[in-house]
């Protein structure tokens, strides 16, 4: 049976949307940050041809650097300033976290509160900043290079000057795109980094959908394989809706107490979602793939043909190319890592377990305490199974058949799995905002009522 709250959400008014004023402001500052977002995905690299460029991107495309510009929603292609993205935050983040699981000293920060997460995330800034500067020294000298071996100069004046600036001006730019994204998250709707990554990835679609139906007018790609596409795509947004809403639900009972209805037992249920790490492990998986990937695929074009260093990372590239068996492997394995990783730190068996206890509640059938602790975490590893490989067939399905087919265009179920999921939280919060809402017209209502008694 549905909640009282349940209900209430279900007969939400939307025609007071518009007297929702605070949410209002969200939103229109959410899609100014966006509409930012974008426009500097278009301000280039100080020092580069835009003409040249845009000849170099028609005559290397495909590899894994496909994925990385449509996160980047065409930023990479492009060489802006924001070209990077956010990805070397989120590898910050990841590799902050990881050394808070396995650090003493870090853990201890991390239980100081609000002082412990403001340090770790300074720290995680750093990290930014040193993750940047080394990918856009390698992104500076390998566009140098590969201009050369293609015959181009996307790069006006090549040399250090020019590395120099690229480098400042990409931490600038991810700089920038983290400190938006923490605005968006404090002052706007959804979280920032999410909606920042999938305003890149929306905004790539609409070129991804003309490739696609441009295929299938000039007869290069079947329109039995085309048809088959949209079906496997319309498929997977209704699974992953579908999976994204699973709950397994834990039955918890308080002791009886005494009501004006008699002696009464109050029952709740704890709802754990089958994919608690939401949308974390594949991002989290590919941008650690990627920063080596990109460092290797720019480092490969300027050793190229210079002994066995350039030799073996240029095989490195091709045998990390979308669909081969050691990237799909690689891939596979980081979000099955960070689908149990990122479950831990959101879900603490041993807290919940004491604070059920301390409030008197109890699972029927399962002692307070340490059993119940040893109950959560069964339940829990049991559906994190279930819910990581949710994530890797979404993932790995589409990455397969882009290779199988040879769709000429990058098509992923990461980014769908990204845009859909985003998408649902986003409406999720807009929702809460609405129903904050109506509860306060309701009290003001109940207000005016009980004056009008006295």
């Amino acid at each position: 049976m549905a909640s009282a709250a349940d209900q209430f959400a279900t007969g939400l008014n939307l025609s007071k949307f518009g007297q929702a004023t605070e949410l209002k402001k969200r939103l229109w500052f959410t899609l100014g940050a966006l509409i930012i977002f974008r426009m500097l995905s278009f301000v280039p690299l100080p020092g580069i041809d835009p003409t040249q460029l845009n000849l170099l991107a028609q005559r290397t495309q495909g590899g894994v650097l496909d994925f990385f510009n449509t996160f980047s929603g065409g930023a990479l292609e492009r060489m802006s300033v924001i070209a990077l993205g956010v990805m070397p935050y989120i590898t910050a983040s990841i590799v902050v976290q990881l050394a808070t699981s396995l650090s003493p000293a870090l853990a201890a920060i991390k239980k100081e509160g609000e002082s412990g997460r403001k340090k770790l995330n300074q720290y995680t800034r750093y990290g930014t900043v040193a993750l940047t500067a080394i990918q856009g020294y390698f992104i500076a000298v390998g566009l140098e290079a590969l201009g050369a071996t293609q015959g181009l100069a996307p790069v006006v004046e090549p040399g250090m000057l020019f590395r120099v600036a690229a480098v400042i001006s990409l931490i600038g730019g991810t700089m920038f795109l983290m400190w938006l994204g923490e605005q968006i998250t404090s002052r706007g709707v959804g979280n920032g980094i999410s909606l920042i990554i999938m305003a890149g990835i929306v905004a790539h679609l609409p070129t991804t959908l003309v490739q696609l139906f441009e295929g299938g007018r000039t007869g290069s790609m079947n329109p039995v394989t085309l048809f088959a596409i949209l079906a496997a795509v319309a498929g997977l947004i209704l699974f992953i809706c579908f999976m994204e809403r699973a709950q397994r639900r834990i039955l918890i009972q308080y002791p009886k107490r005494q009501t004006q209805r008699g002696v009464q037992s109050e029952r709740s249920h704890l709802p754990l979602k089958i994919n608690t790490a939401g949308v974390i492990p594949p991002i989290f998986a590919s941008s650690l793939l990627l920063m080596p990937l990109t460092i290797s695929q720019f480092a490969g074009q300027q050793q190229a043909g210079q002994g066995w260093a350039s030799d073996f990372i240029i095989s490195l590239n091709q045998y990390l190319q979308h669909g081969s068996l050691v990237y799909m492997a690689l891939y596979g394995a980081g979000i099955i890592f960070f689908s149990f990783f990122y479950t831990a730190v959101v879900f603490n068996p041993e807290e919940t377990a004491d604070n059920l206890k301390k409030y008197g509640g109890f699972i029927p059938g399962i002692r307070p305490g340490k059993n119940t602790e040893a109950y959560f975490d069964y339940v829990l590893t049991r559906i994190t199974v279930i819910g990581a490989a949710y994530l890797t067939f979404i993932c790995l399905v589409p990455e397969y058949l882009v290779s199988a087919l040879s769709i000429p265009f990058y098509l992923g179920g990461t980014s769908l799995l990204i845009v859909v999921n985003v998408t649902m939280d986003t409406v999720t919060q807009i929702q809460s905002h609405l129903l904050a809402h109506q509860y306060g017209d309701l009290i003001k209502k109940a207000k005016l009522k009980g004056g009008r008694l006295r």
